[in-house]
């Protein structure tokens, strides 16, 4: 486990599926993710047994609390390169609905993945992309210390509209451990 100040980071198990597809499908959530479709099962155990069991260029964890071990989020790199030392991140916390809570789970978690693919893994940058729209990641990243690489202009279509990409990434170097 990796632990953070009120978080751990664990290995996804089969039996957590269930929950992560739950939070997949929220229709709250998922305007914040790359798949816009609803999600099956079969798609669930298709992503876990060719992602996170066989792919090397994705690491996942499940985000648990550390004061009951309850499951709240779920992070991680993908589309890690392993020449370059890249990833992208990918972190939501599905607990009480929140997406990005305002408790500092999604915080402690994104900062301990970031500890662990600076210090363990050797990656020297990570990036993400995030919505116009998506504000709560937007002000978390900021006070992490991420900065806008790129903006993709009328890059994801949401709720009738045209919305903007923002491409953002944080060093090694530029980290605050």
């Amino acid at each position: 486990m990796i632990k953070g100040k009120l978080i751990g980071l664990v290995a996804i198990e089969r039996e957590d599926l269930k929950q992560l597809l739950s939070w997949r499908n929220n229709i709250d959530f998922r305007k914040h993710f790359r798949e816009f479709r609803e999600l099956s099962i079969a798609n669930q155990e298709e992503w876990f047994e060719k992602k996170v069991l066989n792919d090397q260029s994705t690491i996942m964890f499940c985000i648990r609390r550390l004061s009951d071990n309850e499951l709240i989020g779920v992070c991680g790199f993908v589309y890690i390169n392993w020449v370059h030392r890249h990833a992208d991140l990918s972190l939501y916390i599905g607990w009480n609905n929140e997406y990005i809570d305002n408790v500092g789970y999604a915080e402690d978690a994104c900062k301990e993945l970031l500890r662990y693919g600076f210090n363990e893994l050797n990656i020297n940058k990570v990036w993400t992309e995030i919505y116009e729209f998506d504000d709560k990641k937007k002000k978390m990243y900021d006070k992490i210390g991420f900065i806008q690489d790129g903006l993709l202009r009328q890059n994801y279509f949401y709720d009738g509209k045209w919305w903007d990409s923002r491409i953002i990434s944080i060093l090694s170097k530029e980290f605050k451990y």
